[in-house]
């Protein structure tokens, strides 16, 4: 474990709650393209897929026949990675629709740690609400389904709820925490690396740390992330854009280039299997 612990997981996510193909007519929507984006990064090196389902319209939803349906489509390409959900869904959605994903039985599953306030184009504000206690009753019932949580931490604040979940058993360790740096939204924290090393340092022991960026520093912000020995997640849900001025036409490419990266940093990136490993995951079977 002391080796492989030292491996960089990268996570693609493929499609995301907000935008869509407006945003980037490449985006993954309907099953059959979320499956072949999350087989294709990978091959590229990805060891998970973060995915957000979408119905026939591109709207977000949480329909658990979608999530099978995806699930299966990527066992069915003899791929191994592991497969997260998301508790988050899309702007709207109850509680009981956003937790709702978890039944349908993922290895892993986003946990939001707190409440932020998106702004819409006509000027108000939408909040995505998660009051202590649903966060509570979503880390319970993946701890029954033996699902891993990946706690989603907006601000330093946000990490007052992970506390309280180690303390409470509600989670076991390692602890798989995701700082989301960057997000245009009240309650969020900017994007810089001064506020990235702030944020790792006020981890709880036993924990594993991932970081992902929305917008233009990801990137950056990523690579400082694996030089500071964390995981790193990249995808459209996070950027449509490769670079200025030109958008992404596949996972595979944004997941490709933190590979090279990390090949040049002589960090070795973890496989499904070493990943799940690191995390305290079961094996899967496919």
């Amino acid at each position: 474990m002391s080796a492989i612990k030292n491996k960089l997981i990268l996570t693609a996510a493929v499609t995301g709650g907000l935008h869509g193909k407006a945003a980037n007519p490449n985006l993954p929507e309907q099953p059959e393209e979320q499956i072949q984006h999350a087989v294709d990064a990978w091959k590229a090196g990805a060891s998970i897929v973060h995915l957000h389902a979408r119905d026939k319209d591109g709207k977000g939803t949480q329909d658990n026949d979608i999530y099978r349906s995806v699930y299966e489509g990527i066992r069915a390409a003899g791929c191994d990675m592991i497969i997260q959900y998301s508790t988050g869904g899309a702007m709207g959605m109850s509680a009981e629709e956003r937790l709702s994903a978890i039944y349908a039985e993922p290895e892993m599953a986003s946990l939001n740690m707190g409440c932020v306030n998106y702004p819409l184009p006509d000027g108000t504000f939408t909040m995505s609400n998660n009051p202590p206690n649903e966060i509570e009753w979503y880390a319970e019932e993946m701890k029954k389904l033996n699902i891993k949580p990946e706690m989603e931490v907006y601000s330093p604040t946000m990490m007052t709820d992970v506390h309280n979940l180690i303390n409470k058993g509600l989670i076991d360790a390692p602890y798989y925490v995701n700082f989301v740096m960057g997000m245009p939204a009240q309650g969020a924290i900017a994007a810089t690396w001064e506020n990235l090393v702030y944020m790792v340092s006020l981890l709880p022991p036993d924990s594993v740390w991932n970081c992902c960026c929305v917008g233009r520093p990801q990137l950056h912000i990523t690579t400082t992330a694996m030089l500071m020995g964390g995981m790193v997640r990249i995808g459209m849900e996070d950027n449509i854009y490769y670079k200025r001025g030109q958008l992404i036409e596949a996972n595979k490419e944004v997941v490709a280039r933190s590979a090279r990266l990390a090949e040049e940093l002589q960090i070795e990136i973890a496989t499904p299997a070493e990943a799940r490993e690191i995390l305290g995951m079961e094996p899967v079977i496919l």
